[in-house]
């Protein structure tokens, strides 16, 4: 990719799933990526039914890479410690050329009048909001590189975030939610050089396609495999080459777009 080798991403979520196969795919383009991940937070658990990722994962992640990644501890739903990670994109590889937010968590399982305003809020907080702190913490950064600028912003939204799914209704406002953001953001940066763009998975093999199956009360994550076109669950590095491409100089035609990742997913 054009002028790959001399960019800087910001990843969020970066220490496992589709976060940890994007810092993957970008450093295989050159990349140098600062890879956040809040790593456990330990409060989360009895809300989540599931654990998080772990600083172990994250430095897995960085050892990687060796001398491309500086992995940086920070909850999304903290603007100020995501504001360090990225002033640390400056301060250690001296500029900043496209973020990724695909930090999020998942619960449900219930239908909507059933769902307690407690998840409600604790999806909106991190699944959302999350994204809308990533962007309010880079996009000025992005904006600040040189002429002509290529700045990327790249949030991960989901199937949810375009469609409805039984029992997370939820989740699916959070993820719509972050379409409305993106294509906002594309709006406010019209002209400027800087991009957003959504993607949205399918069924991929993640932490949370378990988590998922764990909510609908599934043996098997397999049985996802039927809501793809391609009969199959997609990995995770399926989903991050196209973000990565997302993140390319090449990818401003896509601006205000969401595009879907899902292999053709049908609910």
């Amino acid at each position: 990719m054009t002028g790959s080798s001399s960019r800087v991403a910001l990843v969020t979520g970066a220490a496992r799933g589709i976060g940890a196969a994007t810092v993957d795919a970008l450093c295989l383009r050159g990349y140098r990526v600062v890879a956040v991940d809040s790593c456990a937070a330990d409060q989360d658990r009895p809300q989540l039914g599931y654990d998080l990722a772990t600083p172990d994962q994250l430095e897995a992640v960085a050892g990687r890479h060796p001398g491309q990644v500086l992995p940086a501890v920070a909850d999304v739903r903290d603007r100020p410690a995501l504001a360090a990670a990225a002033q640390a994109a400056l301060d250690r590889f001296g500029r900043l050329d496209a973020a990724v937010a695909a930090a999020a968590v998942i619960t449900g399982g219930r239908p909507q009048w059933e769902t307690s305003e407690a998840e409600l809020r604790h999806l909106l907080d991190v699944d959302l909001i999350g994204v809308w702190h990533t962007a309010a913490v880079t996009v000025p950064l992005l904006l600040a590189g040189p002429e002509p600028r290529g700045g990327r912003f790249v949030a991960v939204s989901s199937a949810a975030g375009v469609t409805g799914l039984f029992g997370l209704s939820a989740y699916g406002a959070a993820k719509h939610a972050v379409v409305g953001l993106v294509r906002g953001l594309a709006e406010d940066l019209a002209g400027t050089g800087v991009t957003a763009v959504a993607v949205a998975p399918g069924s991929t093999r993640t932490d949370m396609l378990h988590a998922t199956a764990d909510l609908y009360g599934l043996e098997d994550v397999e049985r996802f495999a039927g809501s793809s076109l391609m009969r199959r669950i997609q990995d995770p590095h399926d989903v991050a080459e196209i973000i990565a491409f997302c993140c390319s100089p090449e990818a401003a035609p896509l601006n205000s777009s969401v595009i879907p990742a899902g292999g053709g997913f049908r609910p």
